[in-house]
């Protein structure tokens, strides 16, 4: 009777021969022992016992009720059943790894964030996790990563600054960045070296109220600036304060990786620092978000 592989459709580390649910690794164990001629080779070839292997012939064997291999003391050979069946097997390893090789390839995480991901954090996070997994992680820039994640559109996200984060999302923090303010060069701030957080309130101050981390709320009441300018994206806000509509206040990462030539950046006295948080769901794909959440804290560390 001729032997018939398919890949079976309840699990996929299991081939059906007649009904009879044979694992993958019977598979290679029988293709490593015909094309090696030898248990001894084929053993060290798959790194496992000899016994182990004669034992996994043994039940591929009883599974199919033939015999596959001839054993003589000084070799082995496919029996003409066990001919006709590793030309089969190995077409079902083919499919099989083909299959595995597939959706590795595909297999991809996507990285929320509003603006500027924190240097060199982004790059060691990436390429480590690349490395780790064989996945990819795919970038994607939104105003509000925290809808994406809950629209499911990225399937982790960096946030900065203080927020309630809605339930049930879950949080790591990775660093804190220095504050900075910034104004326009021909801005009578321009001149200092250097200015006190409890002075701000004094300057009109642009805020970016969708994905900016400084706002009114920063500052307790009495200090709190009155005369406030928003805008809604990043882009925005710097044009803004490019323009001398006012001064704003940035993370140090901003202040590092601006090269706009109309704008001047100034120290921060006492001023308190932006937490830097990545942030993912519960029930994402957790083997990718778990590895990816160790990556960036492995990265953070160093």
């Amino acid at each position: 009777m001729p032997i018939r592989l398919a890949l079976c459709t309840t699990g996929i580390n299991t081939l059906r021969s007649e009904g009879v649910e044979v694992e993958i690794r019977h598979l290679r164990a029988f293709a490593a022992v015909a094309r090696c001629r030898s248990f001894s080779r084929a053993a060290q070839e798959l790194l496992i016992t000899q016994p182990a292997l004669s034992r996994t012939i043994a039940q591929l064997e009883r599974a199919l009720s033939v015999r596959l291999l001839e054993r003589t003391s000084r070799r082995v050979e496919p029996t003409d059943a066990g001919a006709e069946f590793l030309q089969e097997a190995e077409r079902a390893i083919a499919s099989f790894d083909h299959a595995l090789n597939t959706a590795r390839d595909r297999a991809s995480l996507r990285l929320g964030f509003s603006w500027l991901l924190p240097a060199p954090w982004a790059q060691r996070t990436i390429k480590g996790f690349e490395r780790a997994t064989g996945a990819s992680v795919t970038l994607s820039r939104t105003d509000d990563p925290l809808q994406a994640l809950r629209q499911r559109v990225v399937d982790v996200a960096v946030v900065r600054g203080e927020m309630d984060l809605p339930q049930p999302l879950q949080t790591v923090r990775l660093c804190d960045e220095a504050r900075f303010a910034v104004c326009a060069r021909e801005s009578p701030l321009a001149g200092r070296t250097h200015l006190d957080w409890g002075e701000v309130h004094h300057w009109r101050l642009i805020v970016n109220s969708v994905s900016g981390t400084t706002g009114p709320w920063s500052w307790p009441e009495d200090l709190r600036p009155k005369d406030i300018v928003e805008t809604s994206n990043y882009d925005e806000w710097v044009e803004t304060v490019a323009a001398n509509r006012g001064i704003g206040i940035v993370p140090e990462t901003a202040m590092r990786r601006s090269p706009h030539p109309a704008l001047r950046f100034i120290a921060l006295v006492d001023a308190p620092p932006v937490p830097v948080r990545l942030v993912y769901p519960p029930d994402g794909p957790r083997s990718l978000v778990r590895r990816f959440v160790d990556a960036s804290l492995e990265a953070a560390r160093r």
